[in-house]
């Protein structure tokens, strides 16, 4: 009967620190979560983006994306397929993790036969027409914003936590970020994105399931409020670890409009 009892204590006790560690998270403790969830070393995906006028009126784009780790650094490449208009687009983004160190991003245009480099000036430039800037397509280093846990709540039935993300930087175009951080796989699902006169855009991120064994986000929508305009992105296929090639990720690369 003791060890009985002794079992019980033990069990509380646990239970008691689990919950209270849980607790003692910190904003920024959560973002370090997302940021450093296990999501492969490298990504290839087929996808489509859905671009979606105040009249409803539908553009679609199918876009091949490659992505691929060097350690806490990471580099993207983009090429349009569809339509025509679009086809052979390319863009490559360098980010880095060091925040005195400004991220590097090209745009190739097929039709100039040009590569133009984004500046620093242009991140809150809004990409392909799309309603995610050129930040927003990247990722963040956690300490460019502050972070506060504001409270924990269910959201279509799994539990988040909800943090403030207020950037250091005056000139960003955003006075704040709401994001709902699902606690079971790590992963935010949803965004609110806030400017000084109120809410500008809601991001909403779904149909979460598994690829060889990692959580991955296959939807993401964004409400733009402000400019009565949506985004849809729906990640078709999604291939993780393939041992991707580093001259994929070279402006050469987006220039011949098309990787093997």
């Amino acid at each position: 009967m003791k060890k009985v009892i002794v079992l019980i204590v033990m069990i509380v006790t646990i239970f008691q620190v689990v919950k209270l560690q849980a607790i003692e998270l910190s904003g920024r403790d959560i973002m370090v979560l997302v940021d450093e969830r296990d999501d492969g070393n490298d990504r290839r995906v087929e996808m489509e983006m859905i671009l979606i006028n105040k009249r409803g009126r539908k553009r679609i784009r199918q876009v091949l994306s490659y992505n691929k780790d060097y350690g806490k650094d990471s580099k993207t490449v983009m090429i349009f397929q569809k339509p025509a208009d679009v086809k052979g687009t390319g863009f490559l983004s360098w980010e880095y993790d060091d925040n005195n160190k400004d991220d590097d991003r090209w745009l190739y245009m097929p039709a100039l036969k040009k590569v133009r480099r984004i500046s620093g000036s242009s991140e809150n430039d809004y990409f392909m027409g799309s309603d995610f800037t050129y930040d927003d397509m990247g990722g963040r280093n956690v300490d460019e914003d502050t972070h506060t846990l504001l409270r924990e709540e269910e959201l279509n039935e799994q539990l988040c936590w909800v943090v403030e993300s207020i950037p250091k930087e005056k000139d960003n175009m955003y006075a704040k970020k709401i994001v709902w951080v699902r606690q079971d796989v790590k992963m935010s699902v949803k965004v609110e994105y806030y400017d000084k006169l109120g809410l500008m855009k809601t991001l909403t991120i779904s149909n979460i399931k598994q690829v060889d064994g990692i959580w991955t986000a296959h939807e993401m929508f964004m409400d733009n409020k402000a400019e009565k305009h949506q985004t849809v992105l729906k990640f078709n296929k999604i291939n993780i670890n393939q041992d991707l090639k580093d001259n994929m990720f070279t402006v050469s690369a987006i220039e011949r409009g098309r990787l093997k």
